[in-house]
């Protein structure tokens, strides 16, 4: 059984708990481990070219620490937010926080929802739980954002956050809609994953991106054509009410007593945010307008987690132990990404420009909010369903581990 003290990477500089020494915390600024760092070449994945965005950006690769202001009048501007909310995927619970926490501080919020609100997907979280938007004082709305200005009927916003679209065809109706009708300020979901490969983990705002992709394709229109824009890179996240397993696949296999298998070395970096530090970043780009227009922010927490930590950190959480397995995916002839809820390889962002430009603070406590999720886990039943470890017991097979019955 692997002890909480194996092999997790970690750097700190103080004395801490085993549980806490799985997390990586935010004062590393770059560090460099060799591709071969691994038996299985996995730690890392070398860039063929470093190519930038070709737009202007206020956001360096190094922010040079500064302070930062707040308007008062900003603080206390009470604003009329839309957001254009996904009707699937790992994003759509960002819309969901975002809208409660704007609410809660006096706004005024309206979350359209791509699709029809009678679809089978509006039965799963977070869209079940939209009744706590309305009943904290927000509009809930259906449609094609595409047409966004008739779903709306008409009515006038100051920001609109577009956590939708991946590429230029499906957020340019919205962007020109929002200009034409004078909205104030535009933000957008984009994603840390258009980031190259880097020898020198963490990516920071201003690092080589890839250039095709439909992120950043969009970046670059909303920097030509928005005066005040800002957009926001988010990893992996966990929180309830999100529809995409994230600590859940962890859980199914240490609750039943299963092995979890984990591809290459297990040391590799990530970036496992609660979603509440995602809304906190958006609202602080609300109140603090000028501070965001033009910039790029990782949105994602401070710290970062192995592989094998996130496994232990999960293990604590449900009062287990874990048996974690490594594996080679070409090896055994399988497909890690379908096998496996993470990238296998370092992916590890850090938000230094939302501290630098925003002040913004990150709360993500990864062992504390995962004993959070498992209480709800249990809560559902999940841990009684019935799952079928396919993948699982091919990977086990081939490593000849046993397999819980």
């Amino acid at each position: 059984m692997a002890a909480l003290s194996s092999s997790s990477l970690f750097f700190s500089s103080k004395t801490t708990s085993p549980i806490s020494n799985l997390l990586i915390p935010p004062s590393l600024h770059r560090f460099s481990l060799p591709s071969s760092s691994s038996s299985f070449s996995s730690l890392s994945s070398s860039s063929s070219s470093s190519s930038l965005l070709t737009f202007s950006l206020r956001t360096s690769r190094r922010l040079s620490p500064q302070k930062f202001t707040v308007k008062a009048s900003s603080v206390g501007e009470k604003k009329n937010v839309l957001i254009v909310n996904t009707n699937s995927g790992g994003h759509a619970v960002i819309g969901f926080y975002f809208a409660k926490e704007l609410l809660s501080a006096g706004h005024a919020v309206t979350i359209l929802t791509v699709g029809d609100e009678s679809s089978d997907k509006m039965k799963k979280p977070p869209f079940n739980r939209f009744s706590e938007i309305v009943s904290g004082g927000g509009k809930t709305v259906w449609g094609n954002p595409a047409n966004v200005a008739n779903v709306v009927g008409g009515e006038t916003f100051d920001v609109v956050l577009d956590n939708n679209g991946k590429d230029l065809d499906t957020v340019r109706p919205v962007v020109d809609w929002a200009k034409s009708s004078g909205v104030k300020q535009f933000l957008f979901i984009s994603s840390a994953g258009i980031y190259k490969s880097t020898e020198q983990p963490p990516h920071v705002e201003g690092d080589a991106v890839k250039a095709d992709a439909g992120h950043v394709v969009v970046e670059k229109y909303l920097a030509e054509t928005f005066g005040n824009w800002a957009s926001f890179r988010p990893q992996y996240m966990i929180g309830s009410g999100n529809n995409k397993d994230c600590e859940e696949w962890f859980f199914d296999r240490i609750v039943r007593d299963r092995a979890v298998p984990i591809p290459g070395s297990g040391l590799q970096l990530t970036n496992i945010s609660h979603v509440r530090d995602l809304s906190s970043m958006l609202t602080s780009a609300v109140t603090n307008p000028e501070a965001a227009s033009g910039n790029i922010f990782n949105c994602v927490s401070d710290r970062a987690v192995t592989l094998d930590g996130m496994a232990k950190l999960c293990a604590a959480a449900a009062g287990k132990t874990v048996e974690i397995v490594h594996y080679d995916p070409k090896a055994i002839g399988v497909d890690a990404k379908k096998a496996f809820p993470f990238r296998n390889m370092h992916f590890y962002a850090e938000p230094r420009a939302a501290k630098d430009l925003l002040g913004w603070e990150s709360k993500t406590n990864l062992p504390e909010d995962l004993k959070e999720r498992f209480e709800e886990y249990v809560k559902i039943g999940r841990d009684k369903k019935e799952i079928k470890f396919e993948l699982d017991d091919k990977i086990l097979e081939a490593l000849k581990t046993p397999v819980a019955a």
